[in-house]
């Protein structure tokens, strides 16, 4: 079979490697349907993802259909629409007794720490897959993973019906975030550079948009809450300002979530933290959220609306990188499809 593989960085080939096959009563074989292109995948590709060990089989946004299953397999069958919930961990250390999985000692993510989803066949145990109404569209239920990197931000972030809530950041993790705030009830603002971003933002459906380039951010968000700040701030740009703006625009007793990896330091006073009473909270992959992205796919709640804007076949492998990496202000999602 075919399975695409940064070999070392800037280095992307299609290999032929052998089939895999169920070895565990628990096992089930999936033949893959849609892969997505996440800026994570693009940073291994560049060699920059500091959780990645390469050679590596990347793609952790997958949809696939089930064709074999293992003896043990109860509540999935051959033929079954599935996504991939693409953490594996423990289960004995303090994150995972907390139920925080997604920060597990042992943690091993899909297409990052293990070989991913830009394969044509591909084994998981059941407990990794969700089964999605068959009859939704592959370029629908394949964005079921970022949807989940959006549920467990607004989790984090505690968001209520009635809150106001500032995404920095309109690009494709912003965007799912902004859905998953509106779903809750909240009052979203969603800041970003540019003006195709916004106001694809506002036909998703930011209640205001702003350039942050060009206007005062503060001051909008003040505005904004007549002076009481953003209750909640999710930081989906993750740069050392945009998180430090965090902490001038939430209001008292609000909540900071933060996605970055940015190893650069931030310079923020321990003042507006403890006089405001500010939770400050990072956001990584996700916890049980699949269940509740799945539902809502199902019942028609969550569709992508135009955020898939390219697909590139398996073949094309290269060129879909190279459009992403050459063509940001393109692309908000780029598809693989398998015709396999």
């Amino acid at each position: 079979m075919k399975a695409v593989q940064v070999r070392k960085a800037h280095e992307l080939i299609i290999q032929e490697v052998e089939k895999p096959r169920i070895s565990n009563s628990t096992d089930v074989l999936v033949k893959v349907k849609r892969v997505g292109i996440c800026g994570s995948d693009m940073h291994i590709y560049h060699g920059t993802n500091p959780l990645a060990t390469l050679p590596r089989v990347v793609g952790h946004e997958v949809a696939g259909e089930v064709v074999e299953i293992g003896q043990g397999v109860a509540g999935i069958k051959v033929g079954d629409h599935v996504v991939i919930e693409p953490i594996s961990y423990c289960g004995e250390c303090y994150a995972c007794r907390k139920g925080r999985q997604n920060v597990c000692e042992k943690l091993s993510v899909f297409g990052v720490h293990e070989d991913g989803g830009l394969r044509e066949w591909f084994v998981l145990p059941e407990k990794q897959l969700h089964v999605v109404d068959s009859a939704l569209a592959w370029d629908e239920i394949v964005l079921a993973e970022p949807y989940t990197i959006g549920a467990q931000a607004v989790w984090r972030g505690e968001v209520e019906e009635g809150e106001t809530v500032l995404i920095q950041g309109a690009g494709p993790i912003g965007i799912c975030i902004l859905k998953m705030a509106k779903l809750q009830g909240a009052s979203v603002m969603i800041t970003d550079l540019s003006d195709e971003r916004l106001e694809f933002a506002k036909e998703s459906g930011a209640d205001i948009t702003v350039h942050a380039g060009k206007e005062d951010v503060q001051k909008r968000v003040e505005e904004w809450t007549n002076g009481e700040g953003a209750n909640v701030v999710i930081d989906a740009v993750c740069l050392p300002m945009t998180f430090e703006l965090s902490f001038d625009v939430v209001s008292t007793a609000g909540r900071i979530v933060v996605l970055g990896f940015d190893e650069r330091p931030s310079a923020i006073s321990q003042l507006p933290i403890t006089k405001k009473e500010v939770s400050v909270k990072g956001s990584r992959l996700q916890t049980d959220q699949f269940p509740k992205v799945v539902k809502l796919l199902n019942e028609g709640k969550l569709r992508h609306e135009g955020l898939v804007t390219h697909t590139f076949s398996l073949d094309d492998i290269q060129e879909a990188f190279n459009f992403v990496e050459n063509h940001p202000e393109q692309v908000r999602k780029a598809i693989i499809v398998f015709n396999n």
